[in-house]
């Protein structure tokens, strides 16, 4: 608690209990790197953290925390670009006769690799594998020189935030294994440096939103859903006026064919007064048309009659 200058701080793979104290965040304010992964802390997750304005590397996943993500995330200062910070000004290793002292065992684009002579470039917020539930909080949007985000694993609810394509910076993003659902935001076609992406078992509808990025991943990114369209084999359904259903693009539940309708109903009133406008002018065509109605129900009636 009294090392009030630290900037890195890798207590991960070990076997530490009880919850994460909260004067991590009050009173190691200037830490660039946390790394709890893989221990049993449990509990939620301290408001106390969001005190860390300089962090670069957050990684509390693999452990038992339970509760919502703090919605305070947004005081992160590097994540949110609100502070910026040169390769000159910070750098997390540092080289002694020639050996990298500082390096970090993170979990990026699906893999394990470890970080030294590019950590400082990392941008990582990790809380996979553990039982987080609730919504995936809005101001996680503000986050915009994120670089790295992984939420899996948990019992997250609710919705993909609509603005989650302000996060421009992501190259790696896992919302996998939780229990989202609603259709995938049409904003993730705006995340142009993606090169990993999951968003798999979840109960997510709809169509995916075409994007460069979003059709170049595998099918394995998508299933254990109910989406539709590329890269899934599964077409689009497009529900038909006349109830019937045909493969197609899905335009979405909102969409109105005004077209169509102004057809219609045009074409009822049109048909409708050249049938009624001679009737209502012309006496004789009108006891004509009575007359040919009185027949033809005599007509009927002998026919059901027989």
């Amino acid at each position: 608690m009294n090392l009030t200058s630290l900037v890195i701080l890798q207590l991960d793979r070990n076997e530490l209990v009880g919850s994460i104290p909260a004067w991590l965040g009050s009173k190691l304010s200037l830490l660039k790197l946390l790394n709890l992964r893989s221990n049993n802390f449990h509990g939620n997750i301290p408001h106390e953290l969001c005190y860390l304005t300089m962090i670069q590397i957050l990684d509390l996943a693999d452990n038992n925390l339970s509760g919502n993500i703090p919605r305070c995330i947004n005081n992160f200062s590097i994540f949110s670009g609100k502070e910026n910070i040169s390769i000159d000004e910070f750098a997390f290793y540092v080289v002694y006769d020639g050996a990298t002292i500082a390096s970090d065992l993170l979990v990026t684009k699906g893999r394990e690799d470890t970080y030294s002579t590019i950590l400082q470039l990392v941008m990582l917020f990790d809380l996979s594998s553990n039982n987080l539930f609730g919504n995936i909080p809005s101001e996680l949007t503000t986050l915009v020189m994120l670089k790295s985000l992984n939420l899996s694993r948990n019992q997250l609810t609710g919705k993909i935030p609509e603005k989650i394509g302000d996060m421009k910076k992501l190259e790696s993003f896992d919302l996998s294994l939780n229990r989202l659902s609603g259709e995938l935001p049409l904003s993730l076609s705006d995340l142009s440096f993606l090169s990993s992406f999951n968003v798999s078992y979840n109960n997510l509808t709809g169509r995916i939103p075409k994007s460069t990025q979003l059709q170049s991943f595998n099918e394995s990114s998508y299933s254990g859903n109910k989406l539709c369209g590329d890269p899934l084999t599964e077409g689009c359904v497009r529900v038909e006026l006349n109830g019937t259903k045909a493969k197609g693009e899905y335009h979405g539940s909102d969409s109105t064919d005004w077209g169509l309708i102004v057809s219609i109903v045009s074409g009822f009133v049109v048909g409708f007064w050249i049938i009624l406008a001679p009737l209502i002018i012309n006496r004789a065509w009108r006891i004509a048309y009575y007359h040919f109605l009185t027949a033809l129900k005599y007509m009927v009636y002998d026919v059901v009659r027989k």
